[in-house]
């Protein structure tokens, strides 16, 4: 930045500074003396520059022009100097010095110079000489893929047209060498050089060319400690989370040099020492050794200090919990090791919003302002007392509670779901569960609800809440087709998630539905030459809409036709029919927990065979009916996100049972039983349909399910799930017999295009599908799994995970056979997309372990793939 002034005379061109024009005019009387003038105006020029600028003196501006290599007209220039005409100011003073700061903050000009360019009395002619920066005309970037070179434009904002500054260019260089070194390019380097482009444009440009030089990956040969005793090397490296040496064995986490992470470790490093009573432990020192371009060294020397103890722990300041309540939650006894780490946790665990600590003791009882601050005040003999000192403040009451983002549902969808009301004591648990309810219902991305504290008045006790949102697709569409079973499968499958019924006759509401209520309406259909399927069902969550108890129908009808061995087509004289419907109501208990839900429904299904004879049941012209009733009980509290859930648990138990028919109906099924034996002895199959027609005319039975699934977080985003599941069909009559519907195939991906028998497809990765049961189906069976998630991305457009995992079950006959340990086990690899509009969506490569001895197998099984379509594992 430049300040020049030339005074420029009519009958003198002689010129000079600004701020020596004070002294230069007292010197023109010296002008006629020709050595004298060199001498004296080198000393004074001197001490003008010194001069403030309160002596200055007054001119009337009279004309600013202006000049030199710009796109801006001069007016513009003019006006932002704020050196308008007529202006009083004085020289030198502080109106020039502003007037160079306005254009030189604007960032448009890479010079800037103020010149005086005559003087008439008491008025000063000013001109404004400054040159515009370049713009970026062409951007060359070499050292990286085409693939890449959006994002480092985007990234680094050089796109055609920005002002190059030399703090672009900086600020460039910096990002671009942090990102490499940051995925462990630690010798990464970055280049970047301007030209200047020359044609007729006034617009001053420049091409730019960036050599990016990303270098070979650094990684950890080696991480060496000097100074530990009490701790080993291998006990102070599995403390770094982020910093690994090499492991050919390790997956998840590289071995590459992150500088971020490292510095992180070596505070990870202390923390693991104060873990163990080494309250005093301290990084001396750390240094990097280069073996070579590929690999470094580590060296890290600790001094660990002595460990220490606890010893009395005081609270001051509690007047709502007594000592021995509080003491109870610290859970630390005088003599234990001293954890400093552990002690943080007690009082305020931030890495769980729902932790059993002293804080949220306070604030899950409306003490939203209290304090709670443990301090060393005694070390003596390394015996550490501690205070913990707590100011409670005032209780906090909700004053305004608000959700915003709900563009689609309805406000009374949300806050039926809301657990903090306006009046209510403040609960930070209730906020918590607030977040987890909202993003259970599907309609919203859950990884960007988020609940502000607006307005906190400790002195009155209030604060606002405001639940923000963010609506996400709720609905989904099925189109399929595909060859299968002998011809074409073609599929339609309709899935409205928020759905709103009253809303449907209402020609305004469709957009592309009537939306909002929180209803779910789901059609199907599906159809090939050989079978016919369609289904229909509703559900209402809030059933009157003051109480959350669910109601739900559902319809479906299929139609199946024999395969013509003889023509290759479907008979459609000979046909296999199901109707079914069913209704059911899910309530929300209260005890033991608001978690619980109580579930009941009552089904029927009939079932009409039309000629269709096929071995699957002994009569082929007949009918069978399923009335049942089915009662569960579940418990779901996973966090948050019910796509990628990070912790809590879910299990269902459920029984179906039907109504014990034998008890009442006066068939003699003990008879029934010998006469039946008989048959199948005598071979005659007229009188095997008989008897079988009759023991199914109503079916009868009970099955009981269970199944159960954990999760646990075990980094920020590494979650574990295991899962057990068990199913049992029993008899209420033996010499009736557990009917031949309503069991289990083991097996595949667990899915199926339909189930003409009520069979349930129970899924187990590494074998064909259904091919671990009886091909009459099992009547028991258990499955265990452990499966390892990984998330790619959770964005609301598409989450995406990697899996692993391993799982082994099995499929019984009878309680004889049943032996949990004797199962069937299988590992792999898999990913799960899962996109508003589709559903989920998955792949599995599953490796079976053991032989499937109805197919004559001696070894393991191999590999099988899976495609998962709508369900999860």
């Amino acid at each position: 930045m430049k300040l020049l002034l030339n005074i420029k005379k009519e009958n003198d061109d002689l010129g000079k500074q600004v701020n020596n024009l004070a002294n230069i005019l007292s010197l023109t009387t010296f002008l006629k003396h020709g050595i004298a003038f060199l001498l004296i105006i080198s000393s004074i020029s001197i001490q003008a520059q010194e001069l403030p600028h309160s002596n200055g003196k007054k001119y009337i501006l009279g004309d600013v022009s202006v000049s030199g290599n710009t796109s801006f007209s001069e007016q513009t220039i003019i006006t932002y100097s704020g050196l308008s005409k007529g202006k009083e100011m004085a020289i030198p003073g502080e109106d020039i010095g502003d007037a160079i700061k306005k254009l030189w903050n604007s960032k448009l000009f890479s010079d800037i110079e103020v010149y005086i360019t005559r003087i008439e009395g008491d008025v000063a002619y000013l001109e404004i000489r400054l040159s515009d920066l370049p713009q970026l005309n062409e951007l060359k970037i070499n050292g990286v893929k085409k693939g890449k070179h959006e994002g480092i434009i985007k990234d680094s904002k050089l796109n055609k047209g920005v002002k190059v500054t030399e703090n672009l260019i900086t600020t460039t260089k910096n990002f671009l060498t942090k990102k490499y070194k940051k995925e462990g390019y630690l010798n990464s380097k970055v280049h970047i050089n301007t030209i200047e482009v020359k044609d007729s444009t006034p617009t001053a440009r420049v091409n730019m060319v960036l050599n990016i030089d990303k270098g070979e990956k650094v990684k950890i040969k080696d991480i060496v400690f000097t100074g530990n005793e009490v701790l080993n090397d291998k006990y102070l490296r599995k403390s770094m989370k982020g910093t690994k040496k090499i492991n050919r064995l390790r997956i998840l986490k590289r071995s590459k040099f992150i500088d971020s992470a490292y510095q992180a470790d070596l505070g990870h490093i202390v923390e693991k020492y104060k873990e163990n009573g080494y309250r005093d432990a301290r990084v001396l020192s750390d240094s990097i050794i280069y073996n070579d371009d590929k690999n470094i060294s580590l060296q890290i020397t600790v001094n660990e200090g002595q460990q220490y103890t606890f010893g009395d722990i005081t609270f001051i300041g509690n007047t709502v919990y007594s000592n021995e309540q509080l003491a109870r939650m610290v859970r630390i006894k005088k003599g234990d090791t001293y954890n400093g780490v552990l002690l943080q946790k007690r009082i305020a665990d931030n890495s769980k919003p729902d932790g059993d600590d002293i804080t949220n003791l306070y604030q899950n009882s409306g003490y939203l302002f209290s304090s709670i601050n443990p301090v060393e005040v005694s070390a003596d003999n390394n015996v550490i007392d501690m205070e913990i000192r707590i100011s409670e403040g005032k209780p906090a009451y909700f004053n305004n509670v608000s959700v915003v983002g709900n563009d689609k549902t309805n406000d009374h969808v949300v806050y039926r779901e809301i657990r903090t009301r306006p009046g209510q004591l403040y609960s930070k648990a209730n906020v918590v569960r607030t977040v987890r309810e909202l993003g259970q219902l599907g309609f919203f991305d859950a990884q960007e609800i988020s609940p502000n504290f607006n307005n906190p008045n400790p002195n009155e006790g209030t604060i606002d809440m405001e639940y923000s949102v963010k609506e996400t697709g709720s609905s989904q569409i099925e189109l399929q087709g595909g060859y299968g079973g002998g011809g074409f499968i073609g599929t339609l499958g309709l899935s409205f998630n928020n759905f709103s019924i009253k809303d449907i006759f209402k020609k305004d509401a469709y957009k592309p539905i009537p939306m909002g209520d929180g209803q779910k309406l789901a059609l199907r259909l599906q159809a090939s030459r050989f079978y016919q399927t369609y289904s229909f069902s509703f559900s209402e969550p809030w059933l009157g809409g003051k109480r959350p108890v669910q109601f739900s129908t559902s319809i479906s009808h299929t139609k199946q036709f024999l395969y013509d061995y003889t023509t290759g087509n479907a008979d459609k004289s000979k046909s296999f029919n199901i109707t079914g419907i069913t209704f059911g109501l899910a309530k929300r208990l209260q005890v033991p927990d608001d978690f619980f839900v109580l579930s009941q429904a009552v089904s029927f299904q009939r079932y009409d065979l039309n000629n269709y004879n096929t071995g699957l049941f002994t009569f082929g012209n007949g009918y069978a009916n399923n009335l049942s009733y089915t009662v569960g009980l579940s418990r779901d509290n996973t966090n948050v996100d019910p796509i990628y859930p990070t912790g809590g648990s879910k299990f269902s138990a459920t029984a179906k049972l039907s109504i014990p028919y034998s008890m009442f109906d006066g068939v003699d099924y003990t008879q029934l039983k010998e006469d039946r034996e008989q048959a199948v002895l005598d071979q005659d199959a007229t009188a095997l349909a008989v008897i079988d027609q009759e023991r199914y005319k109503w079916l009868e039975f009970y099955k009981v399910n269970f199944k159960g699934d954990w999760y646990t977080q075990i980094t920020k985003d590494l979650v574990l799930k295991p899962s057990v599941e068990f199913g049992y069909l029993g008899a209420y009559n033996n010499d009736r017999g557990v009917i031949p519907f309503e069991r289990f195939f083991l097996g595949g991906d667990g899915l199926g295009s339909y189930s003409l028998d009520g069979r349930e497809a129970v899924a187990l990765r590494g074998y064909p599908n259904q091919s671990l049961s009886d091909n009459d189906g099992g009547t028991i069976y258990n499955k265990f799994s452990l499966e390892l998630r990984y998330p790619i991305t959770l964005k609301a457009s598409a989450k995406i995970y990697a899996l692993g995992f391993i799982e082994g079950g099995a499929s019984y006959n009878s309680f004889r056979d049943y032996n949990p340990f004797d199962i069937k086990r299988s590992a792999g690899l898999g990913i799960r997309i899962f996109m508003p509009a589709f559903g989920l969506l998955g792949i599995d490569f599953g490796h079976g372990f053991d032989p499937i001895e109805s197919l004559g197998e001696t070894g393991s099984h191999g590999w099988e793939t899976h495609f998962i379509i709508g369900q999860q594992f």
